[in-house]
């Protein structure tokens, strides 16, 4: 074999085959979005935390939040606390000052009439609309709400039965279905909560709101729009008037904010649940 023959051979088992060729998998923008994975970020467990706290007066009406005191207690950098305090500040919950540290808002009449005039307002559509879309399993989810709020007033247990109560103004507004109600409601929420739970603080009004409950449920199952909704608006007013009238009674925010921080004990007969 010549030396051009085996250098043409060499060359045409060195040429690189034709490849065929196969169709782009682009993936758009789209799916990609559909593919991850949410992720909470450190400001809204951060929020979460502190929103939680300040509902139930663990952080108390007034109080002056140090950043970096609460960045070393929740774990976190002053940057993710900044977003968290602005997330509460949208809220309601917490008042941003400049050059000075953040607070809790403090209780302030004309901003709870106007904030309960707002709240009574949607529940009591809500409740009215409710009662004539509710399904057999919601008058279950509800009834089983029902005895557990009992069972906790039985036993004295606030904090527990303050979650349920709040678990039951969400269903009622929920089986309304109706989106905008419901995200409307949702905008208020944390400062409703706040106050409601002040309120049940108050001696005697846990037992007054467990009574009116027990009424709503009755004319939810009746199916009774008009009373449903009437009942459940006067509750909803009535929590605002007992948070008013007793700042109206204090003479200092201190008293105020000691009386949200620790709710007053009771005892009672314990019930089944």
């Amino acid at each position: 074999m010549t030396e051009a023959k085996t250098r043409a051979k060499t060359k045409a088992k060195t040429k690189p085959t034709r490849r065929s060729k196969e169709p782009k998998r682009a993936m758009t923008t789209l799916q990609r979005r559909r593919l991850r994975v949410p992720r909470v970020g450190l400001h809204e467990q951060a929020a979460a935390r502190l929103r939680a706290m300040i509902v139930r007066g663990e952080l108390a009406p007034g109080q002056s939040l140090g950043e970096a005191d609460l960045s070393d207690a929740l774990g976190i950098s002053r940057t993710p606390l900044r977003e968290a305090l602005k997330q509460l500040a949208n809220e309601g919950l917490v008042e941003l000052r400049l050059n000075h540290s953040a607070v809790i808002t403090p209780f302030r009449r004309a901003e709870l009439t106007e904030l309960f005039e707002a709240v009574s307002g949607i529940e009591r559509c809500a409740a009215e609309l409710a009662a004539l879309r509710l399904e057999e399993t919601d008058f279950e989810r509800l009834e089983a709400l029902q005895d557990k709020i009992e069972w906790h007033h039985g036993r004295g247990e606030l904090r527990d039965y303050f979650q349920i109560n709040q678990q039951i103004h969400s269903a009622i507004v929920g089986f309304a279905r109706n989106a905008v109600l419901k995200a409307t409601h949702e905008a208020l929420l944390a400062r409703a909560e706040r106050a409601r739970f002040f309120a049940l603080s108050v001696l005697g009004r846990w037992d007054e709101s467990v009574r009116e409950h027990q009424e709503i449920l009755a004319a939810l199952k009746a199916r009774d729009a008009a009373r449903a909704g009437q009942i459940l608006a006067h509750h909803v007013r009535r929590t605002g008037e007992i948070v008013a009238e007793t700042l109206d009674g204090r003479a200092d925010d201190a008293a105020v904010a000691h009386l949200s921080a620790t709710p007053r004990s009771r005892k009672t007969k314990k019930v089944a649940p």
